[in-house]
């Protein structure tokens, strides 16, 4: 029998470990910012094209390669960050495997210059699938720039399998965080397209936090702070007003590299029990610092999980810091900047126990508000009565009958009304501020108010985007609404079907939104909060295609503005969601797939009598 197992070519290898490395050009982005600093930048830039699809590129002023060193750093296991077994548990250092640049190298097309301090010139290496096509010497500062082309060329299975622009944008913005907010000492930059998205000085925590998502973050933020001999924890949460819907800003940094510990998160969750609302989550942005020695990292390729070796009490210290920090929160004053000084106790009187005394208000007994009569004017006119000097005479010619006067007025047409009110028969009514009541000829029929105002309006938003006739209505001043870099790529993205529904951007940068025009169906006080729900909405549901962009737009703004159940509806406002409801094309289905309504036979009702 003839032997059928045989060694896989390198070039073979290198592609089956990029599928473990790298999954989407998020991944690249991951591996090349670590390496940067790990070579001890101070300034790093990112530049993506096409959102990273065409070319990643990194440039950092670290310490560089020499030849030898830029020309081994693309071999499988390379790496200048571990010598012995013993060393993966004593790890401060970002990349280990040496795996990332063999395996990026194996399906993309990899430009690096690279110089280090001391020597004249820099080196330059082109690769192409694994294989290096050209190696020069080459003028350069120090550091290094590594450019990545054409991420899966090689593969275009893979290739296919990316999702849009805006998905794996999202995504590398997603990564950016990760690494900028474990490094807030370090200066980072990030450009898409030519445009930048972010401009990171070095700074402390809370700014690099603030900068990263927003000035609006700032007043959500609660500091933590727990030392303790196994585990020092630092950093902030979310107050629980602020909480969302998804999972976005939580962040957990183990010796400043971001991992995900769903463990963890549940101490979290413990800590906030009772003070959340229902499928809502907190932020919160911790940094653990504990000995390397106790925990390993090297149990997954992208090495964003870790085994600590005793989880139930870093469990419990840190659900105690989170809810230490929650109480102290609940009770803390607030400074206020905005506030009356004239209003506070004198800091010396506290100082010296003096007795505060109540102020005294003086009052004038003498004092009389009817003691000048209207019907005693003063002596001396005021000036402004000369203005009307000779008007009496001119009067009294003209016929001053007010009775002949004649008002200009609406005439009230009785035929507005029913003839006789108190006779109007009413086919509805309200029960329990939830569901609405009609009668009909076999029964009636319970509708549920929210779900049935959320299918009228889906209907409406949706016809008026995709048949492109939306009516907007001017703002008499702009509406300038602040959002983080990451949402407003995501509004950027479907700025276009905004705009078939009736939205007018004067500006959509990368610090706010400034909007002119609204569709009339929304309310000025609803915009933030229909963005907000958008946002979340795109965020979670990833739509890749047009059509169900447009249908998630409707859905929002149908969440967003329907009544919700609780609200107290009168005749009018019942009779518009029955007869509104029964004339969409879907009555009976809620945007969830639920039922709208019920009906209750007559019959039904008579058995209960029997």
């Amino acid at each position: 029998m003839s032997d059928i197992i045989q060694l896989l070519p390198d070039h073979v290898a290198n592609q089956i470990a990029a599928g473990e490395v790298v999954q989407r050009p998020s991944s690249v982005v991951k591996e090349l910012l670590e390496n940067s600093i790990d070579a001890k930048a101070t300034e790093i830039k990112l530049l993506i094209k096409n959102a990273g699809k065409t070319l990643i590129q990194v440039i950092d002023n670290g310490k560089g390669m020499s030849v030898t060193d830029a020309r081994l750093s693309f071999e499988r296991h390379a790496t200048s960050k571990i010598k012995a077994a013993e060393d993966l548990f004593a790890l401060h250092t970002k990349g280990f495997r040496g795996e990332a640049l063999a395996s990026i190298a194996a399906i993309a097309h990899v430009e690096l210059k690279t110089k280090v301090e001391d020597v004249e010139l820099g080196t330059a290496i082109t690769i192409e699938g694994s294989s290096i096509v050209d190696q020069n010497a080459v003028a350069a500062q120090k550091g290094t720039s590594i450019a990545v082309k054409n991420l899966f060329f090689n593969i275009p299975a893979r290739r296919n399998f990316l999702k849009s622009d805006a998905v794996e944008l999202r995504h590398i913005i997603d990564e950016f965080h990760r690494v900028v907010l474990a490094h807030p000492q370090i200066n980072f930059s990030m450009y898409h397209n030519g445009n930048t998205l972010f401009d990171l000085r070095s700074e402390n925590f809370r700014q690099r936090i603030v900068h990263t998502f927003g000035k609006k973050t700032n007043e959500k933020l609660v500091p933590v702070d727990e030392d303790t001999e196994l585990l020092k924890i630092s950093g902030f949460i979310g107050k629980p007003e602020y909480a969302k819907k998804s999972r976005g800003e939580q962040f957990f940094f183990v010796n400043q590299r971001f991992i995900k510990s769903p463990y963890l998160n549940h101490a979290i969750l413990a800590a906030f029990e009772g003070l959340l609302p229902n499928s809502k989550y907190p932020s919160y942005f911790l940094n653990l610092s504990v000995d390397p020695k106790s925990i390993d990292i090297n149990i997954h390729p992208t090495k964003t999980e870790i085994k600590f070796d005793d989880e139930p009490t870093i469990y419990a210290l840190l659900r105690a810091a989170v809810k230490h920090s929650l109480g102290q929160f609940s009770i803390a004053p607030i400074l206020d900047f905005k506030r009356d000084a004239s209003m506070d106790t004198p800091y010396h009187q506290h100082r010296h126990n003096e007795q505060i005394s109540s102020p005294k208000v003086e009052v004038d007994p003498n004092f009389n508000p009817f003691a000048k009569s209207y019907n005693n004017p003063p002596t001396s006119s005021p000036a402004w009565e000369a203005l009307y000097t000779g008007l009496d005479k001119e009067s009294a010619d003209q016929n001053n009958n007010f009775s002949e006067v004649q008002y200009e007025s609406d005439e009230l047409q009785s035929s507005i009304f029913d003839e006789d009110e108190g006779k109007k028969v009413h086919n509805t009514f309200q029960l329990q501020n939830k569901y609405i009541i009609s009668t009909i000829k076999s029964g009636m029929v319970v509708i549920d108010q929210n779900r049935a105002h959320e299918r009228i309006l889906y209907e409406d938003f949706l016809k008026q985007i995709t048949v492109k006739d939306a009516v907007c209505q001017q703002l008499m001043f702009p509406l300038e609404l602040e959002f983080s870099t990451k949402e407003l790529e995501v509004l950027q993205s479907i700025k276009d079907q905004l705009e078939h529904a009736g939205f007018v951007f004067d500006d959509l940068g990368h610090t706010k939104a400034v909007i002119s025009a609204i569709p009339v169906a929304i309310k000025e006080n609803d915009v933030s909060k229909v963005f907000v729900q958008l946002i979340d909405d795109v965020q979670n549901e990833v739509p890749d295609f047009n059509f169900s962009t447009s249908d998630l737009l409707a859905k929002t703004f149908a969440k967003s503005l329907a009544i919700k159940n609780g609200k107290k509806l009168n005749i009018t406002e019942q009779e518009f969601i029955v007869n509104s409801l029964f004339a969409c094309k879907e009555p009976a289905i809620s945007l969830t797939n639920k039922a709208i309504f019920t009906t209750i036979e007559t019959s039904e009702i008579e058995s209960k009598f029997n």
